[in-house]
């Protein structure tokens, strides 16, 4: 059965028997798990289990646990940490290992709950102009910095059996506008998107999963990254970028037109999935419809990057937050 090329949301706790039927149907390569979806550990375990036993397969489920503002588990399910930025900031020249360590936590407690990916590191260059959507979310703003920090978090979910997704390709940091609620468009020339927001992803290039950016780049082209395949045709040659690439999810503002015609821009321009949250059953049912199946590219690229799931290397859970607590002179936790 062909593999959709798509990354899907539930409405609750548990999965409707409609919910149930489509994914059967649909056969989405993964999903994405929000706060909506989270009560306690075994109902966590008991949805991932519902999601892969849906699609037959060990599929990979994601979620968006930064730390700072963008975290769905809380609270006792999860520690509650600083933005990425002030975590950075208060590490100083510690700040790569604190990283580590904080990610490899985060890791630990994703793995435990059924969750093998993560959607981070940020690779997005932080500056004075950055939105305030994005900002804290960022590890700093040098290239080289940002390329050791970003290492860093991936490393330490690799280590920890969680696929990390690189974000946002081929660079958010130049937007000054909220890409979930206006298309931002960045004016900066070609030369220095490659000397600073690209170099980081170049960098980078070797890591399984990557998400695009909802912005214009007006050196390359005049339509959203996501839905045009100059950029994407870029991220590919230029970067070097050869990871299993998804969109940043299509319910944002940023793209306009139905969610439908956003997804298959998206694949017509090379994204190999497609990433859409937030939206009733019958908006899904278009949005899979419309994303088809994955390519034999794609799937050769998903293969690689599920190849790199892994169990979990031991971890000393006391030894670590006693290390990192050290670390961050004992401001680790919100």
């Amino acid at each position: 059965m062909a593999i959709g090329a798509c990354i899907l949301d539930a409405d609750g706790l548990r999965l409707t028997p409609q919910e149930k039927s489509f994914f059967r149907a649909a056969d989405p390569f993964g999903f994405i798990l929000f706060a909506r979806n989270i009560e306690c550990r075994d109902q966590v375990r008991a949805l991932c289990a519902e999601l892969r036993e849906a699609v037959g397969r060990d599929c990979l489920i994601t979620i968006d646990q930064e730390g700072g503002r963008v975290q769905r588990l809380r609270s006792p399910l999860a520690r509650d940490w600083l933005p990425p930025l002030e975590h950075v900031a208060r590490a100083g020249a510690q700040a790569a290992r604190a990283m580590y360590l904080r990610y490899r936590l985060i890791a630990q407690e994703l793995h435990a709950l059924g969750i093998d990916s993560n959607c981070a590191p940020v690779g997005d260059l932080a500056s004075d102009a950055t939105h305030p959507f994005l900002k804290n979310r960022c590890y700093g703003d040098r290239v080289d910095r940002v390329i050791a920090l970003a290492r860093a978090v991936a490393e330490a979910h690799l280590d920890g059996g969680v696929l990390p997704v690189l974000k946002h390709i081929p660079g958010h940091g130049r937007a000054t506008a909220d890409s979930h609620k206006d298309l931002p468009r960045v004016a900066a020339s070609l030369a220095a998107l490659q000397a600073e927001d690209f170099a980081v992803f170049t960098a980078l290039n070797d890591l399984p999963v990557g998400m695009t950016a909802h912005l214009v780049y007006a050196a390359l082209d005049p339509l959203p990254a996501t839905i045009s395949p100059e950029v994407m045709a870029m991220i590919r040659r230029d970067i070097g970028f050869d990871g299993l690439m998804m969109t940043d999810d299509i319910s944002m503002k940023a793209l306009s037109g139905t969610p439908a015609q956003s997804a298959a821009s998206a694949r017509q321009a090379g994204c190999d999935l497609v990433l859409y949250c937030n939206a009733s059953l019958e908006d899904r049912q278009a949005v899979a419809e419309a994303s088809g199946a994955m390519d034999a590219a794609g799937l050769a690229r998903a293969e690689a990057a599920l190849m790199r799931r892994q169990n979990p290397k031991p971890l000393d859970t006391e030894a670590t937050e006693a290390e990192l607590t050290a670390l961050m002179g004992g401001k680790v936790y919100v």
